[in-house]
């Protein structure tokens, strides 16, 4: 929740704590920034918890923030392959080749992709509006993509989208692991058990 009273620094009973913090676009993944950066300081959270993995400024959805260092090494090491599930807004809809180019995972400026597990949604997901919208053209039409990769690259989905010809519009990120944003409001965070 937003600006939820907590003890700073506390966990329960001595043990780590966990917040899934639904990152609302154009915030940084981090406490400090310039003065004219929007950063998670604004947010109410806890003190000493750090993001568990990035979102980019544009990007919106969970971002996992934590105090358990092993954990964020877990999360963001590539051997453990650790699944992250997105919903990407893109132009067009793509036809059954571009979505199986996605799945086998096209090839980027920095090496191929893993194979991931990409489908088309219909009808599209329920998501709140994003500030400021998305530029709307009537000639172009967009579809909603989940994508789950196991690897988590600079702006991979982006890329992705991209490469097979379908540029991303807007992106959330919807679940790391088990752990889903469920029905979090952005700017909203909650205290949640240890992901697996």
């Amino acid at each position: 929740m937003r600006g939820r009273a907590t003890r700073p620094g506390l966990s329960p009973r001595g043990r780590h704590r966990y917040i899934a913090f639904h990152k609302p676009y154009g915030v940084l993944s981090q406490f400090t920034g310039t003065a004219s950066q929007r950063t998670l300081a604004g947010f109410g959270l806890p003190r000493g918890i750090y993001a568990a993995g990035r979102l980019d400024a544009d990007s919106e959805g969970l971002l996992l923030l934590t105090d358990d260092g092993t954990l964020i090494h877990r999360l963001l090491e590539p051997e453990f392959a650790h699944p992250r599930t997105y919903w990407a807004q893109i132009e067009r809809v793509p036809g059954a080749s571009a979505l199986d180019a996605l799945r086998a995972g096209p090839r980027l400026s920095d090496g191929p992709c893993r194979p991931c597990d990409a489908h088309l949604f219909d009808p599209a997901p329920e998501v709140p509006p994003r500030e400021p919208p998305i530029r709307f053209r009537k000639s172009v039409s967009t579809a909603w993509l989940e994508i789950t990769l196991t690897e988590g690259r600079n702006r991979q989905i982006r890329r992705m989208t991209a490469a097979i010809g379908h540029p991303t519009l807007r992106l959330i990120r919807a679940a790391i692991g088990t752990l889903r944003l469920g029905n979090l409001q952005p700017g909203e965070w909650r205290e949640v058990s240890r992901p697996r």
